[in-house]
């Protein structure tokens, strides 16, 4: 996978286009490529994770994901809270 940032997307087109790291080419998006739970969109400035392919008109980005939901995903669950028993007085 590949990492860059959203150009811009259109909601209501269900589109628009992704720039790869370090390059200058616009990918196209097509929400149908966006691999996440709920409604499928990205926000311009979003970090994302994606594969390219040739498509019939220019290079196409195909599932997308979010960078912090790998992050997210890839981060070690949190130790266990320990349990804290009060201090209790001794009587003597």
């Amino acid at each position: 996978m590949v990492s860059g940032k959203v150009k811009w997307f259109n909601n209501a087109k269900g589109y628009g286009f992704i720039i790869e790291d370090g390059r200058t080419e616009d990918l196209f998006a097509h929400f149908s490529a966006i691999k996440m739970d709920g409604y499928k969109t990205l926000k311009a400035g979003q970090a994302v994770r994606f594969e390219i392919i040739q498509g019939p008109k220019g290079l196409h980005a195909i599932d997308i994901q979010s960078a912090a939901a790998e992050v997210m995903a890839s981060a070690p669950e949190p130790a266990a809270a320990r349990k804290i028993e009060p201090a209790t007085e001794n009587s003597a």
